[in-house]
This record gives structure tokens, C-alpha cells and sequence, in this order.
């Protein structure tokens, strides 16, 4: 029966959360329904973490929850207030002008969400590989990288300046290809139900659906503490990116390390956390693409 489970769980979940903002939106309470699919998702993924866990050293305290709890909060309200701007600035209105009429709004609503979340994922995905190739900016995107156990909680555990990055690299193709407002909406919805599914610590078999979306399986072997493990899995809701540019990673001989995290001292408090990029030297990338380039071509199945 746990087997069954496991296997129904990420769809079943997202399927389920999908579904319930869609009623809410429906009805004209979009907002209250986010907020409860949400926070339903993130208390689900917490008992199922007691009941079938995948790594049990995971479930011990790492002293963070704290910290990762004030990031979640903080970039949350980012999240939100991207959306807000979206609806401000009129993306039904001032994009579609800008280019050129070149969305296609006459498709079905779930095919506009569809486009919408390959076009922004172009932009999540460049601006999470840059932040590991570029030294400059992996500091910030370190500070997610600093976890030493996954679970549903540090799911949001990111640096401001790397939300507002990634963020801003996907409403801004959204916007430049016309996608209206409520395509962008949906977009953030989605990668937030996602992104707890990605991090939490459940047994999931998410088996055809790596090819498709980023999953535990791969996000999981993304934590890894060998850059040419690490730096892979770039997608933040679908891994067609990464196909394209063979950067996905899921050996189907090994199991995904246990002790995760980063070598840089990236401290302990949310407050030294926020402060940590701004203090930090300019280091090297956390990959040389050689190396990595070597050990993609020797990975590739499931």
C-alpha cells in the first residue's frame, strides 16, 4: 500500500492543489484559496514526512527551522508582491502590445498556463544555473545550498536577492511574450506547489514523471555536496531545460547522498544569512564545466 502511495503522491498532490485554486479562482477568491491550498499542502507533506520518509536522518533537527521559516515568510511576500506588480502593471494589456500580439490568447486557459510555465522556466532555469557558475552570484544562492537535511519547511529557505533574481528573470519573459496576467498568476502558483513537492522529505517514486518535471529524485541529487553532482537539475517546475542542454542528472545505479550542503561558511542566523553575500570575498564558481560536462555524459537514466 506504501508502494501505491508513493507512487501517486507527487501527482496526486499536485493535481489536487491545482484543482482547488482553480475552484477558488472561480468562485473570485483567489487569494483566500492559494492561501489555504498552500498552507494544506505544506501540513500534508509534514505528516507524510513522519509516516513514510525517505532519508530518516532528515527528520532530525538541524537548529535552522527558525531561519528557514523567516526566508519562506520574506520571499513569500516577494512572491506575492511580484504578482501584485504583474496585475498593476496590466500584463493582459501593456505586454501583448509590446509584442507585437504575439501570445496566443485565443488557446484554452490550461494551454496558456502550459506555454506560460515553458517560457518562464527558460528564465528560472538560466538565472539557477548562473547563480552556480557565476561567482559573483552564487554567494546568494548559497545560502539555500547551506541545508544539511531536506524537508518541506526549508523548502523556501532562499536568499532575497536570489528570489528577486530568478523571479524577475521569469515575469519578465512572461511579460515580453505577451502572457496576461493571469498566466503569470497561475505560474507562480504552480512553482510554489512544486517547489514543496521538490524538497520534501517523502518516499515518492516519481519514476516517467523526471522526464518532466523537476522531482525529489532530482532535486535531491542537486543538494549534493560534488559539484559535478550538484551543479545539474537546474529546472525549477519542468526539467525540459534541462534535457535541452544536458543538464539533468539521475544516475540510476546510486542513491542520493545524505550529507548535503556547501563548503562555504555561510552563518548560522537569518539576520548573518541575509548579510553573508555582502561580506563574502568573490570566490570561484562552485563548478568547473569540464568536470561536470564529464560526469553528465556518463548519468543520464533513471
Amino acid at each position: 500500500m506504501r508502494r501505491v502511495f508513493s507512487w501517486i503522491a507527487w501527482p496526486g498532490l499536485l493535481a489536487l492543489c491545482i484543482a482547488g485554486y482553480a475552484y477558488g479562482n472561480a468562485l473570485g477568491h483567489p487569494i483566500l484559496t492559494y492561501n489555504i491550498t498552500y498552507f494544506g499542502m505544506a501540513a500534508a507533506l509534514l505528516l507524510l514526512e513522519r509516516l513514510m520518509p525517505y532519508e530518516a536522518a532528515w527528520a532530525k533537527s538541524d537548529g535552522q527551522m527558525r531561519q528557514d521559516i523567516s526566508h519562506t515568510a520574506l520571499n513569500k511576500g516577494i512572491g506575492q508582491f511580484l504578482a501584485s506588480l504583474a496585475a498593476v502593471i496590466g500584463a493582459n494589456e501593456v505586454a501583448p502590445a509590446a509584442a507585437g500580439g504575439l501570445w496566443p490568447a485565443h488557446w484554452p486557459m490550461a494551454a496558456q498556463v502550459v506555454l506560460g510555465l515553458v517560457v518562464a522556466e527558460f528564465g528560472l532555469y538560466w538565472a539557477h544555473r548562473l547563480c552556480h557558475e557565476v561567482s559573483w552570484l552564487w554567494p546568494y544562492h548559497a545560502v539555500h545550498h547551506s541545508v544539511t537535511r531536506l524537508w518541506v519547511v526549508n523548502t523556501g529557505r532562499f536568499h532575497f536577492v536570489d528570489s528577486l533574481l530568478s523571479s524577475g528573470f521569469a515575469l519578465a519573459l512572461g511579460m515580453l511574450v505577451g502572457a496576461p496576467k493571469e498566466v503569470i498568476v497561475w505560474v507562480l502558483v504552480i512553482t510554489t506547489y512544486i517547489g514543496f513537492l521538490t524538497h520534501c522529505n517523502v518516499d515518492m517514486d516519481c519514476r516517467g514523471l523526471n522526464w518532466l518535471f523537476n522531482t525529489p529524485d532530482l532535486h535531491r541529487w542537486h543538494h549534493s555536496r560534488i559539484p559535478a553532482e550538484g551543479n545539474t537539475n537546474y529546472g525549477e517546475n519542468l526539467l525540459l531545460w534541462d534535457v535541452i542542454f544536458r543538464t539533468r542528472y539521475l544516475p540510476s545505479d546510486r542513491r542520493p547522498p545524505v550529507d548535503i550542503g556547501t563548503a562555504d561558511a555561510v552563518p548560522l542566523t537569518f539576520l548573518g544569512q541575509l548579510a553573508f553575500p555582502f561580506r563574502r570575498p568573490r570566490a570561484a564558481p562552485i563548478l568547473e564545466a569540464p568536470v561536470v560536462m564529464e560526469a553528465r555524459a556518463e548519468a543520464g537514466g533513471d
